[in-house]
């Protein structure tokens, strides 16, 4: 009988898992289905339609990431201020969406550029006020479980958005732009759910005075600030995962198969997110992301020198199972660690920062792609996540 006490707690948590975050979870599934098919073609149809070269792709990347998420701070601090989460979440989902024919219609790398960078933006206007939603009808014990319910649902899209691609590419004969228009349609879905589904809470009225003080960053307190520098030294080599599919590409995957991968990985993510969220409520979310950081550097080692097409289906999965073990955690830890009054003001900061960094970071990746070889940028990546993890051990004290 005690082999069924886990499962029957799981099932628990989740009856006790606000609508909320239910919610929040299918607008995720729809708005990711859209994303991952659009990045699963991108870096294709930029080389083989648009006639991009690496370093462009890498710019395009960096521009989309970085430049945009300066908002990603003020939605997060105007959440606190304001006390209306929904509504900047809204305009940042539906900034998104609005941007999507933007990519059918683009004849010129530019245009992908605007298109990126608006999708981005809506991105950076949505993130903070959406985690911290999820925050504030969650208590402390259940946040793993809550983080990692919503991540995967979010997979499921991004695992079925891939899927969907292959689907369409080998009936309309790789027509890219066909991807793009379908894209949209999930994007007026998830539009639709969250206005009609999430209502605001108590927990998240109005809480600060004024919309940025210099103490409040002083209030975010030692280990939060600890964890911002390791999760900037890491995403330092953690770049787009343009460069895995175009590597996937460069060992002889064809155009075609490429989104398979996106599916592989995302399956894999879809299925750990949630029980290593769970796992993070029993035995602590600092060690969870620093196995997290270990598995991501041998995995970037695994890309650096794979050479047979059969031995990167088995690294898209291992990134996935990544994937699972850190975004939701890191969002949790992330939680625990800040004032409830200022949830948002912590989750704009940390994205800030992290976005701020994947400009250099994807530059550098297609400049040492282009000039030296593949291996170099995911040998990079592998030395920074061994030297972030060492920085979350050594730096997170318990709180």
């Amino acid at each position: 009988m005690s082999s069924h006490k886990p499962s029957i707690e799981s099932k628990k948590r989740l009856k006790n898992i606000h609508r909320n975050v239910w919610i929040l979870g299918l607008v995720s599934l729809f708005t990711d289905f859209g994303t991952k098919a659009i990045q699963s073609v991108l870096p294709l149809f930029l080389v083989s339609v648009l006639g991009a070269n690496l370093s462009v792709i890498g710019l395009i990347e960096g521009i989309a990431e970085s430049t945009a998420s300066i908002f990603k701070l003020f939605s997060g601090a105007l959440s606190d201020y304001w006390g209306r989460r929904k509504e900047l979440a809204i305009f940042g989902y539906g900034l998104s969406a609005a941007i999507i024919p933007l990519f059918a219609l683009a004849n010129s790398p530019f245009w992908v550029l605007v298109a990126r960078f608006g999708d981005r933006l809506g991105k950076g206007i949505r993130v903070a006020p959406r985690n911290a939603l999820v925050a504030d009808v969650t208590p402390t014990e259940q946040r793993g479980t809550a983080y990692g319910l919503r991540q995967t649902l979010d997979t499921i899209g991004a695992f079925s958005g891939p899927l969907a691609v292959t689907l369409i590419l080998l009936i309309s004969g790789q027509n890219f732009r066909l991807v793009f228009w379908v894209a949209l349609v999930s994007g007026i879905i998830s539009v639709c759910l969250l206005v009609k589904g999430i209502q605001e809470t108590p927990s998240s009225e109005k809480t600060q005075s004024k919309l940025i003080q210099w103490n409040t960053f002083r209030q975010l307190g030692r280990n939060y600030w600890v964890l911002v520098l390791a999760a900037t030294l890491f995403n330092v080599g953690n770049f787009s995962d343009a460069f895995l599919l175009l590597k996937a590409q460069a060992i002889g995957i064809a155009d075609t198969w490429i989104p398979l991968s996106m599916i592989v990985m995302n399956f894999s993510y879809m299925l750990s997110a949630y029980p290593l969220g769970l796992l993070s409520d029993r035995i602590g979310r600092k060690q969870l992301l620093v196995v997290a950081f270990w598995l991501f550097s041998f995995v970037s080692l695994g890309f650096a020198w794979v050479e047979q097409p059969q031995q990167i289906w088995l690294l898209f999965a291992l990134y996935g199972v990544y994937l699972g073990m850190s975004q939701g955690i890191l969002l949790a830890l992330v939680a625990d660690i800040t004032p409830p009054g200022l949830r948002g003001t912590g989750f704009g900061v940390i994205n800030l920062v992290i976005g701020i960094v994947l400009l250099p970071s994807n530059l550098l990746a297609g400049f040492l792609w282009q000039t030296a070889n593949s291996q170099t940028p995911f040998l990079l990546g592998s030395l920074l996540a061994i030297s972030a993890s060492f920085i979350l051990l050594l730096g997170i004290r318990h709180r």
